[in-house]
């Protein structure tokens, strides 16, 4: 086995060769323990000095008794920070000198920063080289690279399919990239469309998980102000007592910890677009607050005592009932009107049905993108059978409960295809998780197990009758039973009347 010392040349090299002095290079080659057999050295610039170097370093290894023989390489590149060019050099010794067996040792001090970082990607993460470096007093330095790439590639992409899988589908972009195959989503999408032409407040209106955040992104999209920033904030996150820093921002030594100047979320999104999500949190206090920006236009953060003109859009969306809320108190009616110059009001999925097939195709892309980071990872398709039941469901959570049902459906499938089974078996797990499974009665004596069994059934018929609409047909199969006129039985037997059906 040959030991083998690679570096880039660097200036300092060839200024401390015309001194006669050594430099990283030579003190590497004629101080480090190793008796090297090779040096390679790559150079890309001072051609002139080449021959020079070489000879006076080969010259200093015969006077030491070194066996090593020094020789420079010419490696043409435009730039010696261009990273591309650096890692096909690399790439190109590394390869031939693994190949015979060689113990290969990395100079990291001389050529430039991007020539030994990719020294270090290539050198510790697939050629398996050592790493020398030298100090100014022309010490000789092993340097010990604390990481094994492989296990921090794996994690790292662990803890990102973690993140991803939580932080929900990632729609982005302007309104082609949102789905409108049922006639409730193209109405949407054609009023998001137009009130994005305009720049009046927008309130967007729907339950938990159906896309108000994706929507308000599309309507910036496509709004004059698209090339500007747009700022989300989560109104039910806002703590009470940084909520004016947060919004307005404030000065240096305005209380303890403002050491520096901070710009609040408005100035931040000035010429652009703040989104106010989940509005419907805001406490009265900060209500007020609000409404004084959305009325002059201006700001003034805190300690300071200039004002500051700002020109934002606000988009602002709730799953409560702002109305509601407006009629009890809760919610200041003239805020409420500042923000509904355009209200727009997401379907639930439920009520978009034609939307799912295109829906899953996309959140099943964007699944299999990120778990594609896993090795021998297949990527999964679903099968007609798996679409009409997710169609089928209520949904609760919407999108996002359906994101999560795909994201655990593909993480626990057997083959490439998910199945029925694979998503019914997620959503009676999940369904059974959300369950007080510790809700059994008391048994004492005398308890009527019938009349007990004869109430759980009659919750689950009431469930799939609302499920299905009412269909009695379709009910009986969601059950598992033979024909509906057993579920008619059923719903006699146990008094359950047309009252209980949608």
């Amino acid at each position: 086995m040959m030991n083998v010392l690679i570096s880039w040349l660097g200036k300092t090299d060839i200024e401390k060769m015309k001194q006669n002095e050594l430099a990283s290079i030579a003190t590497l080659a004629t101080r480090h323990t190793v008796s090297f057999d090779e040096i390679l050295i790559l150079a890309n610039a001072w051609e002139e000095d080449w021959q020079s170097y070489e000879d006076w370093l080969n010259k200093r290894l015969h006077i030491m008794d070194r066996p090593a023989t020094a020789s420079i390489v010419h490696q043409s590149m435009d730039s010696p920070t261009n990273y591309q060019a650096i890692a096909a050099i690399m790439q190109r010794h590394l390869e031939h000198l693994s190949t015979s067996n060689n113990r290969i040792y990395i100079n990291l001090t001389s050529g430039t920063p991007a020539m030994t970082a990719i020294s270090v990607l290539f050198g510790k993460g697939i050629y398996d080289c050592r790493f020398l470096q030298s100090g100014p007093d022309n010490s000789v330095e092993e340097v010990h690279i604390p990481f094994d790439f492989a296990a921090t590639y794996a994690r790292v992409a662990r803890t990102s399919i973690s993140a991803k899988v939580m932080a929900g589908p990632d729609f982005n972009g302007a309104f082609n990239d949102l789905v409108a195959q049922s006639a409730s989503m193209q109405v949407l999408i054609q009023q998001a469309s137009r009130l994005a032409l305009t720049d009046l407040p927008a309130l967007i209106l729907g339950e938990s998980g159906t896309g108000k955040e994706v929507l308000a992104t599309a309507i910036h999209a496509g709004s004059s102000r698209s090339a500007k920033v747009l700022k989300t904030i989560n109104c039910g996150a806002l703590p009470e007592n940084l909520v004016d820093s947060i919004l307005f921002g404030h000065v240096k030594g305005a209380f303890t910890g403002a050491d520096k100047e901070h710009a609040g979320l408005f100035e931040q999104a000035n010429g652009g677009t703040l989104f106010l999500d989940e509005v419907g949190e805001l406490t009265p206090a900060v209500q007020v607050k609000l409404l004084r920006v959305l009325q002059q236009g201006e700001i003034t953060r805190v300690g300071d005592s200039k004002t500051r003109r700002v020109d934002v859009r606000i988009l602002a969306a709730t799953h409560r009932p702002l109305i509601s809320m407006v009629a009890d108190g809760t919610f200041r009616e003239d805020l409420f009107y500042r923000l509904a110059v355009g209200v727009i009001e997401l379907p639930p999925l439920r009520q978009r049905r034609e939307d799912i097939p295109v829906l899953v195709s996309q959140i099943l892309a964007e699944i299999n993108a990120t778990f594609a980071k896993i090795p021998d990872y297949q990527s999964k398709k679903i099968s007609d059978s798996a679409i009409n039941f997710i169609k089928e469901q209520p949904w609760p959570g919407n999108i996002r409960a359906l994101w999560n049902t795909l994201s655990r459906a593909v993480l626990w499938a057997k083959s490439d295809e998910l199945s029925l089974q694979d998503i019914a078996g997620v959503q009676l797990q999940l369904k059974s998780n959300s369950q007080d499974n510790h809700s059994l009665p008391p048994l004492v004596a005398g308890f009527d197990v019938q009349q007990y069994i004869d109430g759980i059934k009659e919750k689950i018929i009431v469930a799939a009758l609302e499920q299905t609409g009412g269909n009695l047909s379709k009910s009986a199969k969601l059950l598992g039973l033979a024909n509906h006129q057993t579920l008619s039985n059923w719903m006699k037997k146990l008094e359950i009347k047309s009252d209980h059906l949608p």
